[in-house]
């Protein structure tokens, strides 16, 4: 048997740790209490502290179609941001509400787990083991 190599389980779970990324805010308790979660079940996520790496158009509308909502939704509405640019305001486009988020990364709800082409929010922070 020459060539391919059979793939390990424990391959394919190194492959599985390495796959999945984590929007996190360290100051969050649910986004930390996410995080030890999934540490705590052995998977090593990709963290991106989305208040530093702010993620772009794109990233954010992809993971919007991979949770299966509209931007609003993964807004946070309490957030002063929200209130002061009038975000509530129906006529807005997705556009505008996912620029709005780039613009204010304080109103992404958090945390967002990615798992290959799944995203979960992890609230409660158990959610995202619906995704390992």
């Amino acid at each position: 048997m020459h060539g391919a190599h059979p793939v390990s389980l424990r391959d394919e779970l190194e492959n599985t740790m390495k796959s999945v990324k984590i929007y996190h805010n360290p100051r969050c308790s649910k986004s930390r209490q996410t995080l030890s979660l999934l540490e705590s079940g052995g998977v090593k996520p990709d963290i991106i502290e989305y208040l530093k790496q702010i993620p772009d158009f794109n990233d954010l509308d992809n993971i919007l179609k991979m949770l299966g909502i509209e931007p609003r939704e993964l807004m946070r509405r309490h957030e002063k941001a929200y209130q002061e640019n009038r975000l509530d305001d129906a006529t807005l486009s997705r556009e505008d509400l996912i620029n709005a988020m780039i613009a204010n990364p304080i109103l992404i709800e958090r945390p967002i787990v990615i798992k290959g082409k799944h995203a979960i929010v992890g609230r409660p922070p158990e959610k995202v083991l619906e995704l390992l």
